[in-house]
C-alpha cells in the first residue's frame, strides 16, 4: 500500500500509524495507472502465480512520485523487499522500465494474447492450472484462502513443538484475530549457522562428485487451505503448481478434518515459519559419477518422508548407469515431487563429466530431454560476485505463448542459478531448520542476476515442456562457470548470504581441477 504516496509494507504496519493519512491500495489506483502497469506486465511475462504481483506493482508504481532518477538499477533495489520465485526478476525489471518510460514499447507489447494458449503453455511447463488473464496480475488469481466463506473458523500454523506425524493441530478459532492469540509461534528469524551436507559421499574413484544441502522451495503463497463439513476441501495449489511443494500438502485434509468436527466451515493456513519446519524439501544428495557414466546416486531421505520410488523412476530412466541407494538423515520431510528431485542434478553432472574445462566464469550446456524438450546455456563473464551474462535457447515444441515460455525460462535460470550459487537453510543438532525467513534462503535479489537473453525456436511438433531442460542446462553451466567445485551452493562459505550480495567460492577452480585430476 502506499501511505502519503509512499510504499509500506501493508501487513506490518499498525493501523495507528496511519490515521489521519492519506493510504492507498491496489484498488484505488486510476484507470489509466492501472491500465498501463497491467499492460507492461503482460508484455513480459511479468506475472505467473500472481500471489506477489500486487504488492510488487504498489512498489515499483511509487517510483513515478519520488524525488529520486528513476532507473533500472533503481527498479532493482526496490524489488528487494519482495520475492517472485516463479519469473527470475528480470521479466519483473522489463516491466518496470517499459511503465516508467525507460524502454520503448515494440509491437509484441501490444499484440494481443490468447489467454487459452498462454494457460496451456503454463500447465505444460508447470505442471498445473494456470491463468494468463489480466486479473491475475491486479491479484485475482483465485487463491484458496480468498474463496473461504465469511465466518469460517481459522485455524493459523500448526502447534509448536508437535512430536507426532501428523502434527496435531490447535483447536480452530472463531475468527484470526483468536488464532492469534490462541496460537504458539516460533519466531522467524535468520541463523548464523553454515549450511550442512547431511549426505556422506560413496567410497570410489570418481571423475566427478557433488553434495547438496537442505533448500526451501521458498512458494511465496504459504500453504492454505478451507472446507464445509462433508466436503472436498480447495485445493492448496490455486493459480499454480508451487514447484510440486504444496502436491501433497496436509493442509486440504486438515481442513476438511476440522470442518467435520466442529460441523462448519474452517479455513487453516499455514504461516511462513510452519512451512519451512513442515513443508517438503528437495532431498539432499551425494553422487559420485565415472566418465562412462556409471556410477553411485545417494539420497537422503528422513522418518516420515513419502517414498521416493518416483525418484528413483525417473533417475534410472534418465541415467540407466547410475545405482541409486537412500541414506537415513534427519530432517524435515524430503518428496520427490519437487522441481527435478535429483535427477536433474544427475543429468547436469553427466553432461559435465562429460564437457572439456573452460575458462574460469564460462560455462556452456546442451541438454535434450527424453521427452524432447532442448535447451542451450551459455554462461560468460567475470568471476567473483561481478554480473555475468547468460544466453538460453529454448525448443519446446510449438511454442503456444511466446511470452509465457520466455517468463518460465527466466523463472527456471533464476531457481537453477541459485540452487548452484547461493541457496541453502540451516538446520539445528535435531534437524530443524533453523533459517525461518525468506532472506535467510539465499534466493537471489533482482540486482545479482545476470542479464539473461532468450531465443526461443518454433517447431511445428507436440508441445512439451522446455522450461525443465532450461533448469538443468543452467544448473551444469553454472557447475562448470564455478569450475565444477565438489559442493553446492558453491559461494555460501559460512553460514547464510547476506542479501544483496554473493560470497565467491571458497575453493579455487585452479584448486579442483588439481584434485579432480
Amino acid at each position: 500500500m502506499w501511505v502519503d504516496g509512499a510504499a509500506r509494507v501493508s501487513c506490518v504496519t499498525p493501523v495507528r500509524r496511519v490515521a489521519g493519512r492519506s493510504v492507498t491500495t491496489l484498488e484505488g489506483w486510476a484507470d489509466d495507472r492501472r491500465d498501463r502497469w497491467v499492460a507492461a506486465f503482460m508484455a513480459t511475462g511479468a506475472s505467473q502465480c500472481g500471489f506477489c504481483t500486487p504488492g510488487i506493482l504498489m512498489r515499483l508504481a511509487a517510483l513515478e512520485a519520488g524525488d529520486r532518477p528513476v532507473t533500472r538499477p533503481a527498479i532493482e533495489a526496490a524489488l528487494r523487499a519482495h520475492l517472485c520465485r516463479c519469473t527470475g526478476w528480470q521479466s519483473i525489471v522489463e516491466a518496470g522500465c517499459r511503465a516508467l518510460g525507460l524502454t520503448e514499447p515494440t509491437t509484441s507489447d501490444t499484440a494481443e494474447r490468447d489467454p487459452l494458449l498462454g494457460s496451456w503453455r503454463a500447465q505444460i511447463e508447470g505442471p498445473a492450472f494456470q491463468s494468463s488473464r489480466p486479473d491475475v496480475i491486479l491479484g485475482g488469481g483465485g487463491f484458496a484462502d480468498d474463496s473461504c466463506p465469511a465466518g469460517a473458523l481459522v485455524q493459523l500454523g500448526a502447534t509448536v513443538g508437535a512430536d507426532d506425524a501428523n502434527h496435531t493441530l490447535a483447536p480452530p478459532a472463531r475468527d484470526m484475530r483468536a488464532a492469534k492469540e490462541g496460537t504458539g509461534r516460533i519466531q522467524g528469524r535468520n541463523s548464523t549457522i553454515p549450511l550442512a551436507h547431511p549426505v556422506p559421499l560413496p567410497e570410489g574413484e570418481w571423475a566427478i562428485t557433488l553434495q547438496t544441502t537442505w533448500v526451501e522451495p521458498a512458494y511465496v503463497e504459504p500453504d492454505a487451505s478451507w472446507s464445509y463439513p462433508d466436503a472436498p476441501p480447495a485445493s492448496s495449489l490455486a493459480n499454480g503448481g508451487a514447484f510440486g511443494g504444496k502436491r501433497r500438502s496436509p493442509v486440504p485434509a486438515q481442513a476438511r478434518a476440522l470442518a467435520d468436527e466442529a460441523g462448519a466451515p474452517v479455513r487453516v493456513l499455514w504461516r511462513r515459519e510452519d512451512v519451512v519446519r513442515l513443508g517438503p524439501k528437495r532431498p539432499p544428495l551425494a553422487l559420485g559419477l565415472r566418465t562412462d557414466g556409471t556410477g553411485i546416486l545417494r539420497v537422503g531421505r528422513t522418518a516420515g518422508s513419502p517414498d521416493l520410488q518416483a525418484l528413483h523412476e525417473r533417475v534410472r530412466y534418465v541415467a540407466p548407469g547410475m545405482t541409486i541407494e537412500e541414506a537415513d538423515i534427519t530432517g524435515p520431510p524430503v518428496s520427490a515431487d519437487l522441481r527435478g528431485a535429483g535427477w536433474a542434478e544427475i543429468l547436469a553432472a553427466l553432461h559435465v563429466v562429460a564437457s572439456p574445462f573452460t575458462e574460469p566464469g564460462t560455462g556452456r550446456a546442451d541438454v535434450t530431454l527424453p521427452e524432447g524438450g532442448r535447451a542451450t546455456v551459455a554462461i560468460a563473464g567475470a568471476t567473483g560476485s561481478d554480473r555475468r551474462t547468460l544466453a538460453v535457447e529454448v525448443w519446446a515444441g510449438e511454442i503456444l505463448d511466446e511470452v509465457t515460455l520466455r517468463s518460465y525460462t527466466l523463472g527456471a535460470v533464476h531457481q537453477a542459478l541459485g540452487l548452484v550459487w547461493s541457496e541453502g537453510i540451516a538446520l539445528d543438532d535435531h534437524g530443524v531448520p533453523v533459517d525461518l525467513t525468506i532472506r535467510s534462503f539465499g534466493i537471489l535479489a533482482a540486482r545479482d542476476m545476470p542479464e539473461v537473453t532468450v531465443r526461443i525456436h518454433q517447431d511445428d511438433t507436440w508441445p512439451v515442456n522446455g522450461s525443465d531442460a532450461v533448469f538443468v542446462a543452467t544448473l551444469a553451466a553454472a557447475w562448470m562457470a564455478e569450475g565444477r567445485p565438489p559442493r553446492w551452493p558453491t559461494r555460501r562459505t559460512g553460514g547464510r548470504a547476506h542479501e544483496g550480495t554473493v560470497p565467491t567460492s571458497a575453493v579455487p577452480p585452479s584448486a579442483v581441477r588439481e584434485e579432480q585430476a
